[in-house]
């Protein structure tokens, strides 16, 4: 799979995945269907982060997930998988059979409390047995990057999901926000897996701190979405001067975060390898101020246009419903407070010195 191909624009007709889209099991099928098409299309493959094109690559996310933000989770957990194989030195995907045939890849890496999956050696090799929470594509994806736990110790895996043992549990996302990703849980019951780099290499890489900053690309993506409807109106009808202060407000976070993550990406290309040290804290602030605008952005369109585009634009209340979810992949105050301990023990910038 290239590693510098530039990102497309467009992955598929936007018009897919609106307009008679609303049901929500209609979207999701249209979702994995234009997914297959880019994976097969090759139009999945991004400049690897790090490679001096970074910032190409979490524009191209940030584009997929103004589009839609479920077909962008797709899409951002098949690019990671690919950075993350070729950061652990494994083989690619398309160096597997199904590689060249649209091989689509997830990351199912969510480890919250009262879940377990387990892996044990046997003679074959390893399984998996336990349930999986929170795998997006649960039903589209070829393969996907796993952890699981190994007595204690975190390790990767991966794994084919078209294999006796697997089973995506129909029921357990009955929330209409994020719908169309198909993120279930997962049960699996001795399922054949390859480990993927040492036990622990999946969160010690410096790779794991830019792919967060590609999440963050998507929330981005996603409050731009949210934010195109209040410049409709602003285009459309004499908003009053309150819905206009809130449109001013928008561009405003959106261009700074925007330029954050051109700063970002720049930092990531000089130093891919973080000798500096400072993948953590720089990901860390990212993802917080992006979080913090996409959620001014909710508001603040929110507040300017009322319920009449929640209740008469299905397009945009799946936007809203969809970053909404999204942005909880940030966890509130817990990595406010974890930023705020790395701030306190580096160099910064703005302190007085």
């Amino acid at each position: 799979m290239s590693t510098g191909a530039a990102p497309t624009d467009t992955p598929t007709d936007p018009s897919e995945l609106r307009g008679p889209g609303a049901d929500a099991e209609h979207h999701r099928r249209s979702v994995a269907q234009a997914f297959t098409r880019m994976a097969v299309r090759g139009d999945l493959e991004l400049p690897m982060p790090g490679g001096g094109r970074t910032r190409a690559r979490w524009e191209a996310l940030t584009r997929w997930a103004q589009r839609d933000l479920s077909l962008a989770r797709l899409a951002e957990g098949h690019t990671d998988a690919v950075a993350i194989l070729a950061e652990l030195g494994t083989r690619g995907p398309a160096d597997l059979p199904a590689g060249r045939d649209g091989a689509r890849w997830g990351v199912w890496a969510a480890e919250p409390p009262g879940y377990r999956l387990e892996a044990r050696k046997v003679p074959a090799g390893w399984r998996l047995s336990g349930v999986k929470p929170f795998c997006s594509g649960a039903r589209v994806c070829t393969h996907a990057l796993v952890t699981a736990r190994e007595g204690e110790r975190r390790r990767l895996f991966e794994v084919e999901v078209a294999q006796p043992g697997i089973a995506p549990l129909p029921d357990s996302w009955p929330g209409p926000g994020m719908a169309g990703s198909d993120t279930l849980d997962v049960e699996f019951d001795a399922v054949r897996a390859v480990p993927v780099g040492e036990p622990g290499a999946y969160l010690e890489r410096p790779g794991f701190h830019h792919g967060g900053i590609g999440v963050a690309a998507c929330w981005l993506g996603g409050a731009r979405a949210v934010a195109r409807t209040l410049l409709s109106a602003a285009r459309t009808w004499e908003l009053d001067p309150h819905a206009l202060a809130h449109l001013g407000a928008v561009d405003a976070r959106l261009a700074t975060v925007d330029a954050l993550l051109d700063g970002a990406a720049a930092a990531v290309d000089a130093d891919p390898h973080d000798t500096a040290g400072a993948a953590h804290l720089r990901t860390m602030r990212v993802r917080a101020a992006v979080e913090s605008a996409a959620g001014e952005v909710l508001g603040r369109v929110g507040r300017a246009l009322g319920a009449a585009p929640l209740g008469h634009d299905a397009v945009h209340a799946r936007a809203v419903a969809d970053l909404t979810v999204y942005l909880r992949q940030h966890h509130a105050e817990r990595d406010l407070a974890a930023l705020g301990a790395a701030a306190r023990a580096a160099h910064l910038d703005w302190e007085d010195r």
